[in-house]
């Protein structure tokens, strides 16, 4: 990584950039890195955050800061991954200061202690992003700590546990390797034909008098049938915008497991285009079926027209793959750019055309959640069923729902029905 020694030196007395062209390019690796750590920057953050830079100039470090800082961070939640990366990546002079201030003991409060543990992982992660995970995960050999067990939980209930966003890449692979094993039973559901069978209720009065007619029994076996049954087609929806950006490469594991599992899974992915991925998906081996999905999606990580996209589903394939009694999983956090603009519309058209549809919300982790967003409004009216998804304990409680069962579940779509009208 080329990097400046100093942000704010300039050969130039204008504050622009004088190293050819050199800072210009770091600004955009920089936004690449912030991405990568978790926040939402796309190409179009980073070519403002190009021209910040060149109209705040360089002369004074502090501005140079903030001209990146009001144009990269949206939420104060990313203030504090936005400072660790930016004192990492721009070669803070007092950063042998900072580093030692990190490993000095200090009393802080066991929950902050570990926020900040975790975003220092995250920027790390972030940094040696060009290794694969897979990798990177082997590279590290794993901590042999003993505890006693009293009181303490294990490594694969604390990983179950963790939202995909604050996990690091060890952690991400180990999860990602779950996920793959996990599959998932869909329900059988009954069609219009039938099927002989022997303790059924329904009598077959055709093939009982065959049967009579063929051998002339005084006595006649009535013959019994059942309706047949078969798996219904899956389609699944899912958002990769930058909001999303984390939970879509998880949840691209799990697609890859259903997809392998059953032969009607058609599965698409959206941002501002609809991109439909089920070729891509084919194959054992998920490494490769990911870097095919990579290479089909164009944008992944920007903005979201969900309205938009899903019309184009309405219009290009609801006749082209068997929506008609199909279960469709919605994957998305409802932020619209579009400020949910005709969105209500498409999602009617959508839940008429399916037999259930299940929404799923990363967003639906935080206990205080209000569906106050347009995008959200509009699309909490015509769903099923209304879940969130952001760990593993969550991904597997979504498997046993599609096979049927249906536990209690506090978030269901009932409880904001009401709220969204």
């Amino acid at each position: 990584m080329i990097v400046d020694s100093r942000a704010g030196r300039s050969d130039r007395s204008d504050g622009s950039d004088g190293s050819n062209g050199r800072l210009a390019d770091n600004i955009v690796h920089f936004a690449r890195i912030l991405r990568a750590a978790g926040l939402p920057v796309g190409p179009g953050r980073a070519l403002d955050a190009v021209r910040a830079v060149a109209a705040a100039g360089v002369s004074r470090r502090d501005d140079f800061y903030w001209a990146l800082h009001a144009v990269l961070v949206n939420k104060r939640d990313q203030h504090e991954l936005f400072d660790q990366t930016f004192e990492v990546f721009w070669k803070n002079p007092d950063i042998f200061e900072r580093t030692m201030s990190l490993v000095t003991p200090r009393v802080k409060a066991g929950d902050e202690r570990e926020k900040n543990r975790a975003l220092r992982q995250r920027v790390a992660d972030a940094l040696n992003r060009d290794r694969p995970e897979r990798a990177l995960a082997r590279e590290r050999e794993p901590d042999s700590l003993a505890f006693d067990a009293a009181l303490t939980w294990s490594a694969t209930e604390v990983l179950g546990e963790k939202d995909f966003e604050t996990m690091t890449a060890d952690e991400f692979a180990a999860a990602a390797d779950a996920v793959s094993a996990f599959g998932a039973e869909l329900a059988r559901i009954p069609t219009r034909r039938f099927r002989p069978g022997s303790s059924a209720d329904r009598v077959d009065m055709r093939k009982t008098m065959r049967t009579a007619l063929r051998y002339g029994a005084d006595i006649i076996s009535l013959a019994r049938r059942r309706k047949r049954t078969r798996v219904p087609p899956l389609v699944i929806l899912c958002d990769v915008s930058g909001s999303m950006e984390r939970y879509a490469r998880m949840l691209l594991h799990f697609l890859h497991a259903l997809a392998n599992g059953h032969d009607r899974v058609h599965a698409f992915l959206f941002g501002t285009r609809l991109s439909n991925i089920t070729k891509a998906l084919g194959g054992r081996d998920v490494d490769t079926a990911i870097e095919n999905v990579a290479a089909a999606v164009r944008d992944w990580g920007g903005g979201t027209r969900i309205g938009h996209c899903v019309g184009a589903f309405n219009k290009s394939w609801s006749r082209r793959v068997p929506t008609q009694d199909a279960v469709v999983l919605f994957i998305s956090d409802g932020l619209d750019r579009d400020a949910g603009d005709g969105l209500g519309r498409e999602m009617e058209r959508l839940h008429l055309s399916c037999r259930r549809l299940i929404w799923l919300n990363p967003l639906l982790r935080y206990a205080r959640f209000e569906p106050k967003a347009l995008g959200v409004r509009a699309i909490l009216p015509h769903v099923d069923e209304f879940r969130p998804v952001h760990n593993l304990n969550i991904l597997k409680e979504l498997g046993r729902a599609l096979g049927g069962a249906r536990p209690g579940d506090r978030l269901g779509g009932s409880r904001w029905k009401g709220k969204a009208a």
